[in-house]
């Protein structure tokens, strides 16, 4: 009974055990222009898993996007294991890539690593208006953030595919239940959105300089 009460006590949530892994997330820059800028690969792999950890518990309706989710989470993977050392910094992946003249393909692993970020960008503007608006329709707030995020990269065929997704979207109880609401306080989840978005947001916006910079940021989907 003990160990069971024991256990409750000390169980995480995905956002806490995201808050955890964002806290020890460190991007080093270059201090000249002879060294590169140095991103963790596996930190952001591991949250990307956290957020098809969520989408499993929201169930089938989110199968498509988990679906995105975790193909290039595996093609990432798939190189990184290559080489452990190299392409622990993303950035060597999109250099490498570059410099074979395949990153702008559709099968890449900066194309990957471009919409990762992006849904990553998406996920924490879902989780900032979550927090702002917890009365708020979950289908809204989706189109919301949609709207802001991942529209202007979406062609007529995705955004024709989120008009059907939307229409499908769980309610707020389900999915609040599934970032941890069952588990903890309204308050206290509040608190670890808002702990969580102030880690992961500039991290995103370092990531997209360097998209920027590697001409991948203007890159649509069909």
């Amino acid at each position: 009974m003990k160990r069971k009460r024991y256990e409750m006590e000390n169980k995480k949530t995905e956002l806490q055990t995201a808050i955890e892994e964002l806290s020890l997330f460190i991007i080093t820059k270059p201090v000249d222009s002879t060294e590169t800028t140095h991103i963790p690969l596996r930190p952001l792999l591991s949250f990307c898993n956290l957020i098809i950890q969520v989408l499993d518990k929201i169930g089938p309706t989110m199968a498509v996007l988990r679906q995105d989710i975790d193909q290039n989470i595996q093609r990432l993977e798939k190189l990184y294991e290559t080489d452990l050392c190299v392409y622990s910094n993303l950035v060597e992946i999109l250099k490498k890539e570059r410099n074979e003249g395949i990153y702008k393909r559709a099968a890449s692993c900066s194309r990957a690593l471009l919409w990762l970020t992006r849904t990553m960008d998406f996920t924490a503007g879902l989780l900032r208006l979550l927090s702002k608006e917890m009365s708020s329709k979950m289908e809204e707030l989706v189109e919301e953030c949609y709207m802001e995020t991942l529209k202007p990269h979406h062609g007529w065929i995705a955004s024709a595919a989120f008009k059907v997704c939307l229409k499908i979207v769980p309610d707020n109880k389900t999915f609040m239940d599934a970032i941890g609401a069952r588990d903890l306080s309204y308050e206290t989840l509040r608190e670890d959105i808002d702990t969580l978005s102030s880690l992961l947001t500039p991290i995103l916006n370092e990531i997209s300089i360097v998209l920027e910079q590697y001409g991948l940021n203007r890159l649509k989907s069909m």
